[in-house]
């Protein structure tokens, strides 16, 4: 197979991370997941990573905490995601760097943008962790600055869910889902792709973003290699 792209961020929410579980890491579920991610590499791709930390804890979901504390606590939880998903890749021989946005030199390297494109450019998977650094910033918002930063061609959100819905499809089975959409699409109507700030931040750099189930984690090379799967965000909606 041939992929689509040469370079791309994939985000992973950190729910997927859990399995069947609702909290956690479940080491069979990221096994599964890095075994994809590992193929996809073997087909040429350079990869980067943001993950989040909802599995662990979520900064809009820490009631009684000061907002910008609990964002702090989401973010080291998406640091403690980002070791597990390199320590599965590593075991798999797949070369891994950890960057984090919050320094912390003795677990990983603090972001450095000409590192992680240099580490990109050798064959290396570099993991995005602690989002942006910044509280009142989710992960989303994280996926779509580092793929601006890093030139990479579009965003792969792997989801619990297999695309972008016109409402919630566990409440509504009529639910319909979207194969494709713009940028203005998704603001104007208020659709749960990400974050409108990370829209906006892929409609003004142009970056797509492809939102796709991870209950088959095989679809990861799939849309690689330009599969419809899923539902595609992106300025022309015609083309």
């Amino acid at each position: 197979m041939k992929p689509k792209y040469n370079r791309v961020i994939i985000k992973l929410s950190g729910e997927a991370l859990a399995g069947e579980k609702s909290f956690g890491i479940d080491p069979a579920t990221i096994a599964e997941i890095c075994k994809n991610i590992k193929d996809a590499k073997d087909l040429g791709v350079e990869i980067a990573i943001v993950v989040g930390g909802g599995n662990i804890f979520r900064g809009r979901d820490g009631e009684g905490i000061d907002r910008a504390t609990a964002d702090y606590m989401g973010m080291l939880a998406t640091v403690i995601n980002a070791l597990a998903l390199q320590d599965a890749l590593e075991s798999m021989g797949v070369p891994v760097r950890v960057q984090t946005a919050i320094e912390m030199k003795e677990v990983a390297e603090p972001y450095i943008r000409r590192k992680a494109m240099r580490h990109l450019e050798k064959g290396r998977i570099v993991i995005f962790a602690s989002g942006t650094g910044n509280p009142y910033f989710s992960t989303d918002t994280t996926a779509a600055l580092r793929a601006a930063e890093i030139d990479a061609e579009v965003i792969l959100s792997a989801k619990k869910v297999d695309g972008v819905y016109d409402s919630d499809p566990k409440v509504n089975p009529e639910a319909k889902r979207f194969d494709v959409l713009s940028y203005i699409d998704v603001l104007n109507k208020g659709l749960k792709v990400m974050d409108s700030t990370a829209i906006s931040l892929c409609m003004d750099n142009n970056i797509p973003v492809l939102v796709f189930g991870l209950e088959q984690p095989e679809n990861i090379v799939k849309v690689l290699c330009g599969e419809n799967i899923g539902t595609i965000v992106k300025e022309d909606t015609h083309d």
